[in-house]
């Protein structure tokens, strides 16, 4: 699973949903068609400031890799392994965050040919996706921050398209997600699962998508419209 996320982080204040937050904002900018290894805004909970935008790296960076422009920066991590697999599993359970988003983007499989469609839950126009962070640093100690995507089963309008989807999380779990005295998968597994069944809208999309040279708002009108 490679799908390139349509995070759209403007306003991201209104993105982060929970009643004693201290409000997050942003310059305003739209990314319609984020890359991995790009910089983006993420929300992480601190102790002092509470939710707090932090902007890190796509692509996750195991704190043992000696040089992070070389092996694998998984952009995505499967939420049945993440709290076991040595490369997650401290991540999982100290480095939790959210990533803001309108939608994202994934491909269908037809005749040999792959169809890009734009998915987003009905019931939020901004959401986050559960997320989990590294803090990598170099020889001097200089820290370079970098983060993953929760993934899950997916639910009856994904399975259509894909056998994985991004963990949604809805308002109520946020507070929860990033709430570090919670650090064992039992205590998070009830997050960890697919988007509830038809809360979901998708459409199919130009494939524009498919190159990063395109970034504006077409990328996500539905085609023919």
């Amino acid at each position: 699973m490679r799908p390139v996320y349509a995070l759209r982080h403007q306003g991201l204040g209104s993105a982060v949903q929970s009643g004693d937050a201290a409000q997050v904002c942003l310059p305003g900018q739209l990314n319609y068609n984020v890359a991995p290894r790009q910089w983006l805004p993420v929300i992480v909970q601190d102790p002092e400031k509470g939710r707090i935008a932090e902007p890190m790296q796509w692509g996750f960076i195991p704190v043992w890799s000696k040089d992070p422009s070389h092996g694998m920066r998984p952009i995505n991590t499967m939420a049945e392994q993440a709290f076991v697999n040595p490369m997650w599993r401290s991540a999982a359970a100290h480095h939790r965050c959210l990533v803001p988003a309108r939608g994202f983007y994934e491909w269908k499989k037809t005749d040999g040919h792959k169809v890009p469609y734009f998915i987003h839950p009905k019931d939020q126009a901004l959401f986050a996706f559960a997320g989990i962070y590294s803090v990598w640093k170099d020889a001097e100690g200089r820290p370079l921050k970098s983060f993953s995507i929760m993934t899950t089963g997916p639910n009856k309008e994904m399975e259509q398209i894909h056998d994985r989807m991004p963990v949604i999380l809805t308002p109520e779990h946020e507070t929860r997600w990033l709430d570090l005295q919670y650090s064992e998968r039992e205590q998070l597994a009830d997050l960890l699962v697919p988007y509830e069944d038809g809360m979901l809208a998708m459409y199919a999309v130009s494939e524009d998508v498919n190159s990063t040279h395109h970034n504006d708002k077409h990328l996500v009108e539905a085609v023919g419209k």
